[in-house]
């Protein structure tokens, strides 16, 4: 049940995503927001888990991390995250020759046959959306335990940052290569969709596969782990019946 919600937020985690990049309040308006909208969250999200609402829990509550994620840490947190970005894939480009990297910008500079071309690491390429939907449904995500979801969450940005490096190393080499026209191609369908690969992989093996592992149907649990000891249990309880004989 749980898989089958995240799912559901992440394309309303999407659809959202638009609309508040188009967002830009002044210091106090922001602050004033904040606190409003932490206070709705927080009141709502008691009041769901009173009442034992586990579904409406996990909604509001990724829902929640995830616009108050977008609104407040996404401006300062999208310029770091670029340059880290365009200096992960700069070391590429240099080794290769292919382009070059000014990571205090976030910019690329493919050179090509015809000329050159300049390439910006900007709001959507920097992968900052797809890190916030993937802590906000972490967060939430109640098959694992706190320690647990610490360390899938540093792990889950390191490896969202990577798959985003080597998105736009495909794109550059394939720029470099192929020329200007290449740009679109690269851009909106090839890297795209490497992108888009690698972060089902990444929610295959976080979210889908541990429900599916940690999953107990009747008598018989998926994780070995836990079903090692109800097997123990079994041989216990023969050798007590063969003594009572």
């Amino acid at each position: 049940m749980e898989d089958r919600i995240m799912w559901e937020v992440y394309g309303l985690m999407a659809r959202f995503t638009t609309f508040l990049s188009t967002l830009n309040f002044s210091s106090t308006t922001k602050l004033i927001i904040f606190v409003v909208l932490t206070l709705i969250w927080v009141v709502n999200l008691r009041i769901l888990y009173k009442i034992k609402n586990q579904a409406a829990f996990i909604i509001v509550g990724m829902l929640g991390m995830f616009v108050l994620l977008m609104v407040f840490v996404r401006p300062w947190a999208t310029q770091p995250l670029a340059r880290i970005v365009a200096a992960l894939a700069g070391f590429v480009g240099r080794l290769t020759g292919t382009f070059t990297p000014f990571f205090k910008y976030g910019i690329l500079f493919v050179s090509t046959r015809q000329g050159s071309i300049t390439l910006q690491i900007d709001f959507e390429c920097s992968g900052i959306i797809e890190i916030m939907v993937y802590l906000s449904i972490l967060a939430f995500y109640r098959v694992y335990t706190v320690s647990e979801r610490a360390i899938l969450s540093a792990i889950g940005i390191i490896y969202i940052i990577v798959a985003n490096a080597l998105r736009i190393i495909i794109i550059a080499t394939m720029i470099h290569f192929g020329g200007d026209s290449m740009y679109y191609i690269a851009h909106t369908y090839v890297g795209r969709i490497f992108f888009y690969a690698a972060t089902i992989v990444l929610y295959f093996y976080v979210f889908t596969k541990s429900q599916v592992v940690r999953m107990k149907v009747g008598s018989f649990s998926y994780d070995k782990d836990k079903a090692a000891p109800e097997e123990k249990k079994e041989p216990e309880k023969k050798e007590n019946e063969d003594g009572d004989k």
